[in-house]
């Protein structure tokens, strides 16, 4: 039996193809989270990479130490490029989340998170777990993971380019996390404030009453109950989202 001889173009294609994909794999949603196990990543790494080498095309490698770190450098910049969309996403769901826990008076009713190891409302942290859930529901993973294989149609390596469309389609995509926390909390946000305008008018026309004792409960539940309303209308607006993700990656990796 006879080894199969490596020759170090591979190893070098290889180290390529495995840098493009730790950097997809580590900035990816849900993948990605600091929850998750360096070495879980690092093994889902090797794995995929081993499995997308096959398919990939052999390149010519500069062997000059700076145009290659360079090179090596752009590997990395695609991936980030390509988890950034999903990060802007769920940037977008916290920030609603956000924005709602205030209004009900959870401004101070914090927990610690543990993708980004800072306090965020309970409520932001609510719907965040809530959009993680839709996101392996309508198979969103499946889409990274296929656009780790297209991107190196698309993209070969050691062919990255930064140009003036790319960096603006990307000022572009980060005005989704407003978008988002505007859809996301406009109906529930809503209610609380036609909810706060009723307690000013019972406050002005009972002033016996505590309006302070009333409201803060009463805010809570109108929120709580406004989130349960709401919730079929925040799963199809995600599930559109993140079948329009693909389209907006091919666009990304167009332009790399």
């Amino acid at each position: 039996m006879t080894l199969p001889q490596i020759t170090a173009e591979q190893i070098e294609l290889f180290i390529l193809i495995f840098l493009r994909v730790s950097a997809i794999i580590v900035t990816i949603p849900i993948v990605g989270n600091r929850a998750v196990p360096l070495r879980v990543k690092g093994g889902l790494a090797v794995v995929i990479a081993f499995l997308v080498f096959p398919f990939v095309t052999q390149t010519s490698v500069v062997f000059d130490i700076l145009p290659l770190s360079l090179k090596m450098a752009g590997e990395v910049c695609i991936g980030i490029v390509i988890g950034l969309l999903g990060r802007f996403v769920f940037a977008g769901i916290q920030l609603a989340g956000q924005l709602i826990g205030f209004q009900m008076g959870f401004a101070i009713v914090n927990v610690v998170d543990p993708v980004s190891s800072s306090q965020v409302s309970i409520i932001s942290q609510l719907q965040y777990l809530l959009a993680i859930l839709i996101f392996l529901a309508v198979d969103g993973h499946h889409i990274f993971l296929f656009a780790i294989v297209e991107s190196f149609n698309t993209i070969p390596p050691l062919g990255f380019h930064f140009t003036g469309p790319l960096m603006e389609a990307i000022i572009e995509l980060s005005k989704d996390v407003f978008m988002i926390a505007v859809k996301a909390g406009a109906p529930i946000i809503a209610i609380l404030l036609f909810t706060s305008v009723s307690l000013g008018m019972v406050a002005r026309t009972v002033p016996q009453i505590n309006i302070f004792i009333v409201g803060f409960p009463l805010k809570i539940a109108v929120g709580l109950i406004g989130i349960g309303l709401t919730f079929p209308f925040f799963a199809r607006m995600l599930g559109a989202i993140f079948a329009n993700m693909d389209g907006r990656l091919k666009v990304l990796m167009d332009l790399m």
